[in-house]
């Protein structure tokens, strides 16, 4: 039997290949590989020297030859195949190990584009694929994580079909997502991110009970690391729904740095924030926008959860809380809570909320998708905003308006967010039309007995006609944020005017539809 082993991921080789030697296997290595293994007192025979034939072009051509491939593909049970391998010396090679060069960690690390077009492997995708196509004889392994089931299955000559066709399927997989991602590099950088094709790949992390609704199914599938090593689950099963309400409450939580900031999300959307001193006051006065809402609701905590602030937590049924960190003794506490799910998104050394910040964006629409860049808040981009009344807003009006502008940002349109003392007081969204997101938020902060006198006002886009201002203004709005940009601009600044209310212009609208 003989194996042939090039991996780039050198983890875990060198007692993979023990093992195979054990089993009987003679071992064909290349570079640093053969390297590994030969340091590690580990019998393997050099392609060069397997081949007759050395290697060229700076390693650019060593495994691209007839006993190489000819060894993976040919048909064991065509006779004429058989044939032709004897009448050429091909001997069959029955196992291949190769993962590819780090292409992705290159892109990384350096902009210089001869070291990444070096770092475009050829001669491993070729076998790969090779190997995979002849599964029916040859057993193609990818990926680390599946050297202990491998051997597991050769102990117990368990090296079935099925077993084969699995890994053909995860070696196919990683072909097509190594060249998917040398595509969209290519594509970024000549194509301005958008060439004539598109390739998205995520490797899966878990499957879900089921989708968004019983009767379909759901995974989490993803781009990198993220979800595998920086998602922890602390209790409970990460449900669809819970993920994507997890997206929406983690980016908001998240908008504001290491700030003391509690977002509560219901459906995708908010219904409670708040920026105090504490997480604690900020958890109180997120819940106080909108306690009907929050029930049943996802939590973000932008920081470690404590017993004190788990014991405020506890009086409310809540489905999902989302921080940087726990202590034992708030588990403790939200121990008998049978329903509460509890996860993690962190960073080394700090206890804040992290979440990946993807560069681009997509949806899915019937027969195809569309693609974007990624939406996002400049870090000035409040600062930056010319007051276009006679009125200015106070410092601390300026941080609630910040604040409502961000939420306003990451809330479904059309959105109006209230603020007052760096809380959220109302919200609307999703509405039809702007003045009715309003209506439909004070409504609600009437509902909860908020008074939303002295607060300030955002909307992700502009103010088609000034009865938006109006209506604010009835409800004691002192400030308003908008990106401009309508015909009636004018109006609506004489309306702000009109009820000494600053208004200012961002000029960057933040459509979420």
């Amino acid at each position: 039997m003989r194996a042939l082993l090039s991996v780039s991921d050198k983890r875990g080789i060198v007692e993979f290949a023990r093992d195979l030697v054990t089993l009987g296997y003679e071992i064909i290595s290349t570079g640093g590989t053969l390297k590994a293994l030969q340091e590690a007192s580990i019998p393997a025979l050099e392609v060069s020297s397997y081949t007759q034939s050395p290697e060229l072009f700076g390693g650019r051509v060593k495994t691209l030859h007839p006993k190489i491939h000819g060894g993976i593909l040919y048909r064991r049970e065509c006779a004429q195949d058989v044939q032709e391998a004897e009448d050429f010396g091909i001997k069959p090679i029955t196992l291949v190990c190769v993962n590819l060069y780090p292409f992705y960690e290159t892109t990384k690390r350096t902009q210089n584009f001869d070291e990444i077009i070096e770092n475009i492997d050829i001669g491993g995708p070729s076998m790969v694929r090779a190997a995979a196509k002849a599964y029916k004889d040859v057993l193609v392994i990818t990926t680390p994580d599946d050297y202990a089931s491998t051997i597991e299955v050769l102990k117990t000559k368990q090296n079935t079909l099925a077993f084969r066709q699995e890994m053909m399927i995860k070696a196919f997989s990683h072909t097509a997502q190594y060249d998917a991602m040398i595509a969209n590099y290519m594509n970024a950088r000549f194509c301005d991110g958008f060439g004539k094709q598109m390739f998205i790949t995520a490797n899966k992390v878990f499957q879900t009970r089921y989708g968004e609704n019983p009767h379909q199914k759901g995974a989490l599938y993803a781009f990198d690391d993220f979800w595998n090593n920086q998602f922890v689950i602390i209790k409970g099963e990460p449900s669809f729904n819970n993920l994507t309400d997890i997206n929406s409450a983690v980016r908001l939580a998240t908008s504001f740095g290491s700030a003391c900031a509690v977002s509560i999300v219901k459906h995708g959307n908010p219904c409670g924030f708040a920026m105090k001193e504490s997480l604690l006051e900020s958890y109180c006065a997120a819940l106080a926008c909108d306690r009907v809402s929050a029930y049943g609701g996802v939590v973000a905590v932008n920081g470690q959860v404590d017993k004190t602030l788990a014991l405020e937590i506890n009086k409310t049924f809540i489905e999902v809380l989302v921080a940087g960190d726990i202590t034992q003794e708030a588990l403790e506490v939200f121990a008998p809570k049978k329903r509460l799910k509890i996860f993690l998104t962190k960073q080394k050394n700090t206890s804040e909320l992290f979440l990946p910040n993807d560069c681009f964006d997509f949806k899915h629409i019937s027969g195809g998708f569309v693609y974007q860049q990624s939406d996002s808040v400049g870090d000035d981009e409040v600062q930056k905003a010319v007051c276009k009344s006679t009125k200015t807003a106070t410092l601390s009006q300026k941080i609630d308006l910040e604040i409502a502008y961000k939420i306003a940002a990451l809330t479904k349109s059309n959105c109006v967010a209230y603020v007052k003392d760096r809380a959220l007081v109302a919200i609307g969204m999703g509405m039809t039309s702007r003045v009715d997101a309003s209506r439909a938020a004070l409504a609600k902060a009437k509902d909860m007995g908020l008074d939303t006198k002295g607060c300030v006002l955002a909307s992700e886009a502009f103010f088609p006609f000034r009865d938006s201002i109006d209506l604010a203004a009835e409800s004691g709005v002192c400030a308003v944020i908008q990106p401009g940009g309508s015909l009636r601009d004018e109006e609506v600044i004489q309306a702000a005017n009109e009820h000494n209310i600053a208004l200012y212009f961002s000029g960057v609208r933040h459509f979420l539809h």
